[in-house]
Order: C-alpha cells, then sequence, then structure tokens
C-alpha cells in the first residue's frame, strides 16, 4: 500500500506538463556495482582501460567528489529511487528490501508521462511475480532484473518470468534497455531506463575478450580489470546508440557506482567498501546532457546518490509532498550558478547483518519450477512482509557508525559497547582522514554534532513509519 503522497505537475521552463515528448528529457540512469573511485582511466587508475567513460569525463559533467548514500549496495539503490537516505525505510545493509510505501523514481515519473523501465541488478527486494517489492510494483512498466549481482549467461527475471540470457553480463542489460528505448522513441514517449550492472562485485569472471587486454597479469587481475572493461565497453554501446536513435541530445545519462571499491589502493580514500571513511563512500560519477550541458564540467562541490530524485524531479516539472528529503537539486550547479552545498550530507552505517540473496542459485530454481508448469511456494522470498514496520526503534541510542559532511569538513561519529567517539577531518586537506581536528576545533565540531544527531533523530522518526 503505497502512502498517501501527491504529485503535482507544475511549469517547468515556462511549459506545462500537458505537452509533448520533446519537451523533456529521456532520463537514463546507469550504475555500476563495487566500482571504487580509481577503479576509471579518467581518475588515473594505470592499467585499467575505460575509453567510453574517460570520454564521457571530457565531453559533460565530471563529478569529482560524488557520494554514495551508504558503503554497499542495496542502500545506495534505495536512495536512488527515492531521495532519501536508505535508514529511513529499513534499507540497512544489502539484501533488505525497499519499503512498497516509499513513492519511487519511476512512479513519480510516471505522472509525468514516462515510460520505465529496470535492466540488470534489482537487490530491492524479489524479482518474482507477485512480490510488493519486485520493479514492477516499484513503478516499472518494463523490467528484466536479476535479484543481486549476476555474472555471464545469467538467467534473469523478465517481469516474473524466468529467463536464460547468453551474452556478457554488462551488455545483456544495454541490449534489454535499448530495445526499450527504441519501442519509446517510435511511441513518442519519455522514458526512464535504469540500467544496473552486476560488475565489477566478486567473483571476478570476465568475458575472454575483455581479459585478454590484461593477458600480462595474474588470472585475479585480467577478470577484476576484465569486468570494468566489460562494464565500460557496455556503456559505450549504450551512449553510441543515443546519436542513432536521435535522441543524444535530449537524453540526460547519469552514471555512478553504488558504493566505495574492494582495493582500497583505487578508493577515493581511506577504507573500501563497507565503510563510511571517504573509500567506502566516494565513487566516480558521471552526467552528460547535451541540449542542457553544452560545455564540458567538473563539479567539485561534493553531491550525493540522494540528489538523483529531486534533480529529475525539478527538471521534468513535479514536486512532491513535504516528507523528509535528504537529497537537493543539483539543477543550479548544472547551470553553473551553484558552487557550494547548502545542505549538510548525513551517512549512517547502522549494526546488523546483510540478507543472503544467491542470484544464480534462487533463479536457476525459479527457471526449473516454471518450466515445469510451476512456481516454487516460497513466500519468505517473496518479502510478502517488506512493508510491514513490525520494530520501534529508539532514538537516543543511535548505534553504529555516522558522520556528518559540512562544507569541506567531515565529522564521524562512532558507538562502540556503548561508548560514543567523535572524528572531525577537513576532506580537502586531508581527503585520508589522518588528522584528527575534533578537539582543534571544537566549536565547529559542536555545531555538527548537532546537526548530526538532529538528523538521526529526523532518520529514527522515518524508521518507525511517521512518515506515511
Amino acid at each position: 500500500m503505497k502512502r498517501n503522497t501527491v504529485y503535482t505537475s507544475i511549469l517547468f521552463a515556462g511549459i506545462a506538463l500537458a505537452t509533448y515528448a520533446a519537451d523533456r528529457p529521456n532520463i537514463i540512469l546507469a550504475m555500476a556495482d563495487d566500482q571504487g573511485y580509481g577503479d576509471m582511466g579518467y581518475t588515473g587508475h594505470s592499467v585499467i582501460q575505460t575509453p567510453h567513460f574517460d570520454a564521457m569525463s571530457r565531453a559533460g559533467v565530471r563529478f569529482d567528489h560524488f557520494y554514495a548514500a551508504a558503503p554497499v549496495c542495496s542502500p545506495t539503490r534505495a536512495s536512488v529511487l527515492t531521495g532519501r537516505h536508505p535508514n529511513r525505510m529499513g534499507v540497512f545493509k544489502w539484501g533488505h528490501p525497499i519499503r512498497p510505501q516509499e513513492v519511487t523514481l519511476a512512479e513519480v515519473l510516471k505522472t509525468a508521462g514516462y515510460a520505465t523501465g529496470h535492466f540488470g541488478k534489482w537487490h530491492l527486494g524479489s524479482v518474482r511475480k507477485g512480490s510488493p517489492v519486485n520493479p514492477g510494483a516499484s513503478g516499472f512498466d518494463e523490467w528484466i532484473s536479476a535479484p543481486n549481482f549476476y555474472e555471464n549467461d545469467p538467467i534473469l527475471s523478465n517481469r516474473g518470468i524466468a529467463e536464460k540470457r547468453v551474452g556478457e553480463s554488462s551488455l545483456i542489460p544495454v541490449d534489454d534497455a535499448l530495445a526499450f528505448m527504441e519501442r519509446m522513441v517510435k511511441a513518442d514517449k519519455p522514458f526512464l531506463a535504469v540500467v544496473w550492472f552486476g560488475s565489477p562485485h566478486g567473483p571476478h569472471i570476465a568475458s575472454k575478450k575483455e581479459a585478454a587486454k590484461y593477458a600480462k597479469y595474474p588470472d585475479a587481475q585480467q577478470n577484476f580489470y576484465g569486468e570494468i572493461s566489460g562494464m565500460d565497453t557496455a556503456f559505450g554501446k549504450l551512449r553510441d546508440a543515443l546519436g542513432p536513435l536521435g535522441i543524444r541530445d535530449n537524453t540526460l545519462l547519469w552514471y555512478c557506482s553504488d558504493n566505495g571499491g574492494l582495493k582500497a589502493e583505487s578508493t577515493g580514500g581511506r577504507g573500501k567498501k563497507g565503510s563510511v571513511y571517504e573509500g567506502g563512500l566516494r565513487v566516480p560519477a558521471l552526467l552528460e546532457w547535451p541540449a542542457r550541458i553544452k560545455k564540458p564540467m567538473v563539479a567539485r562541490m561534493r553531491c550525493n546518490t540522494t540528489d538523483i530524485f529531486p534533480t529529475l524531479l525539478e527538471l521534468v516539472g513535479v514536486k512532491r509532498s513535504d516528507i523528509p528529503m535528504d537529497g537537493i537539486s543539483l539543477v543550479a550547479l548544472l547551470d553553473g550558478k551553484q558552487e557550494r552545498r547548502a545542505k549538510g550530507m548525513g551517512f549512517w552505517s547502522y549494526p546488523g547483518n546483510g540478507i543472503r540473496t544467491p542470484s544464480n542459485e534462487w533463479m536457476a530454481e525459479l527457471l526449473k519450477a516454471q518450466a515445469a508448469g510451476a512456481e516454487p511456494e516460497q513466500p519468505g522470498r517473496l518479502r510478502l512482509d517488506a512493508g510491514r514496520i513490525k520494530k520501534q526503534y529508539e532514538s537516543k541510542v543511535l548505534p553504529g557508525h555516522a558522520a556528518w559532511i559540512s562544507g569541506d569538513y567531515k565529522l564521524h561519529r562512532m558507538v562502540k559497547k556503548g561508548k560514543v567517539s567523535w572524528e572531525l577531518y577537513h576532506l580537502n586537506d586531508d581527503m585520508g582522514e589522518t588528522s584528527d581536528l575534533v578537539r582543534e576545533q571544537a566549536e565547529r565540531a559542536a555545531g555538527m554534532k548537532k546537526a548530526l544527531t538532529t538528523w538521526q533523530q529526523s532518520v529514527i522518526d522515518s524508521l518507525n513509519g511517521k512518515d506515511y
């Protein structure tokens, strides 16, 4: 049951939303799985070949300080679809489903006349028929999705029907997305296409063609590097197809990773995936929209995956009702009118475990059952309980590792065995977060502590269902 949220059309650039598709951009959101900030040629990796990403970094917007909302995958994906921190909806770790009560980007854009499609990794709930948290229940008209990361020759769910596919893992969702986009172009309908890759999540199994690019390296590196090159190849196919489809100028293409990288040496700072330090959160991000962004731009403002939702809503002329929103619109930044973020940015790794979601195993079971004319009786995997708010969280303890970014400063709050400790870093001067300033700048730290605590209490209110 969706919450009673009202979305209204407003005038955008003097044009009412009732006008035709040409007045609104097509939108493609692409995302990697576990790619670190430094796992790109354009960010300085000395080995990995990413010519297509590198070309886009020179042509569009290159975000040098872009953050995943969380240091692991499912939570960040929830943030993209809602503009809200994932803890607000109980997506604490990998495998936790999005709450059906949340109103998603796909649902909102449908009110503005968009067709919506999801292709690739989902990891926000089941991809089976009848689930309240499959992509269809979350607003996607078409979806060919996997419950988690997947490898070459995967079994995917086509709106609940298991299909065995053959091909390189990153090319498959791109081909599916392009088929969807071609149909929408012919129908003169604007679209949202979400393309979420399963790479370079381990185990790394590159195609022979991509691994061969790194033949002089050990097998493990061939496969890791090859998966990223495979993703680059697929992304290049997607980007290059926009011209022949006649939609390149008026298509907004936005790419990022879902969390920090696997290799500490190529992350965006201290730590790696799973960490609230920079290495777990800072990710590569690129944006291109030739009709509006006519010159290359390097964005140094700190931005977040929660910003994607409010940015797109402003661009298409839809506004949402007033519930807590963690992201901000980046339209002024994209128009060259903003250089500093006015609103603080919160992170919070809530303690607890992820939920095992073995895509290959579960999809093989589904394929076998459906081939025999049946559906597996596994209500737990459908996540029928996803919308039930069964637990009330208390707002005084605030466990785990949280952080608050204000300007160029980042404050950490860590709770271990009931004891709270704090750290403060100046990110421009100390990206490695090694020189703690919490005592030296006590007044600044005090203000940031207050802001972080207020934000965490707001998150708990949402988590306890007060927004619905």
